[in-house]
């Protein structure tokens, strides 16, 4: 029978992932990348150290898939991916973890969460030697800051000794107007005495000059 036009082709994907995958939770880790990917299929431990995968979906799905479980995180390292494609059988409604007897799986779940605090423990020393250097970081800001500072500083102690200067300078200015004030009032001072002593001398010569009319009247003489 023909495909709708809607109708996607299903593909098969056996894996057997091998390297440090048992008892580390990498199959929790396919489970989830599965079902991100809407997959369907199981993940399981084979003995005696490999993991087996089998998954089913839409090709481009399966080798986003394929590319994601190859983890070399944590204490998860994939060394090698055995692949075998085949079609879909559809015998697979969801993806789901095939566990072993519960012995196995608590054994497991320990195994996990040792790794998972030794992660725990690696991110903090990443973290502590983060924030080491961020402190190194803060102390030469610090460093640069105190520099820029004393720069400022001096700056200011010259822009004061520059202030002082001026001062000094408007002060020189300021007793050479007094000065010349001075000067113009003792100016002014020698010309009104002038001008007085000129009005006196002429006020004396008038008194002179019309002493000496009078007597020559009085000798019979004439004077206009």
């Amino acid at each position: 029978m023909a495909k709708g036009p809607c109708e996607v082709d299903m593909i098969r994907v056996e894996i057997i992932a091998g390297g440090d995958v048992q008892r580390v939770g990498f199959r929790d880790a396919v489970w989830k990348i599965a079902r991100n990917l809407g997959l369907s299929g199981t993940v399981q431990n084979l003995e005696p150290y490999d993991v087996s995968i089998v998954a089913e979906g839409e090709e481009d799905a399966l080798k986003e898939f394929l590319k994601a479980i190859n983890i070399q995180a944590g204490p998860i390292r994939v060394q090698t991916l055995k692949v075998n494609w085949s079609a879909a059988t559809g015998e697979f409604l969801y993806f789901k973890i095939l566990r072993g007897d519960w012995q196995e799986e608590l054994g497991e779940r320990f195994d996990v969460a040792v790794g998972l605090l030794h992660r725990g423990i690696e991110v903090g020393e990443q973290n502590l030697m983060v924030s080491k250097e961020n402190l190194m970081v803060s102390k030469e800001n610090l460093s640069i800051g105190k520099m820029m500072l004393e720069k400022q500083d001096k700056m200011l102690e010259k822009q004061d000794k520059m202030i002082e200067k001026q001062d000094g300078m408007l002060e020189k200015q300021d007793r050479m107007l007094e000065t010349q004030d001075e000067t113009l009032d003792e100016i002014r001072g020698m010309r009104s005495d002038l001008h007085e002593n000129a009005n006196k001398r002429l006020a004396r010569i008038e008194d002179d000059i019309v002493e000496i009319k009078r007597s020559i009247r009085e000798l019979g003489g004439s004077c206009n």
